[in-house]
């Protein structure tokens, strides 16, 4: 049984903050997780891109205020010559600006500092699986900018929808994460999954903050 749990590969991942009093600390105690392998930390976005380079790395713990090369810049770096390493923003800025800059460069995760170990944990699994994780703070946030702004012209969503797959994307247009949805609709989290898979192939959905903005802007949130 330890053979084959040593077997597994471990998320190799790169933790990004200017500041070493919390660099050093949240990479050691990642480094402790199940699954995970912190194989860099770096202090600015030149250095993830070095990180990177020298791979291989499946997620980015990335801070945004960094000096030398922002992480917005370094995320939008990444989005567009490794798109395969997942963004996972980790900052103490949750402002409109701030969010739509990091999702729009290619984030598929943001957490603000608040969020605990498991909450990290669970954020760099789900990125890396090519899931998107926004912590309540950051949803409501997104949610208020999306419907206070004009709005755009919506694309209509495709007819092969299913039943379910229009109720999912309702309720991530609510702001409910996975675990929320599937309690909500008495399914596992794994069919949650499954169904917004195929509803983003479907609808051509980037990801979760572009499902957002296609929920409300079709009238189902």
């Amino acid at each position: 049984m330890s053979e084959s749990t040593q077997d597994v590969r471990r998320l190799k991942v790169v933790v990004a903050d200017d500041q070493a009093a919390v660099r050093e600390p949240l990479a050691a105690v990642l480094g402790l997780s199940e699954g995970i392998e912190v194989v860099a930390a770096a202090a600015d976005g030149t250095e993830v891109l070095a990180a990177v380079a020298a791979g291989p790395v499946d997620v980015v713990l990335m801070d945004l205020r960094m000096p030398v090369m922002d992480g917005t810049e370094a995320t939008r770096r990444l989005s567009e010559g490794h798109p395969e390493v997942a963004v996972v923003v980790l900052t103490t800025f949750a402002d409109d600006d701030s969010i739509l800059a990091a999702l729009s460069a290619g984030a598929r995760g943001y957490l603000t500092k608040n969020a605990g170990r498991q909450d990290i944990v669970r954020a760099i699994r789900a990125a890396a699986a090519g899931q998107a994780v926004l912590d309540r703070e950051v949803q409501d946030r997104l949610l208020a900018t999306v419907r206070t702004k004009p709005p755009a012209p919506a694309r209509p969503l495709p007819g092969d929808l299913t039943p379910r797959e229009r109720e999912v994307l309702t309720l991530i247009g609510r702001g409910l994460p996975n675990r929320a949805i599937a309690e909500k609709l008495f399914i596992s989290e794994a069919t949650v999954k499954t169904h917004i898979n195929n509803l983003f192939a479907k609808a051509d959905i980037k990801d979760r903050a572009d499902a957002v903005r296609r929920a409300i802007a079709s009238g189902l949130a």
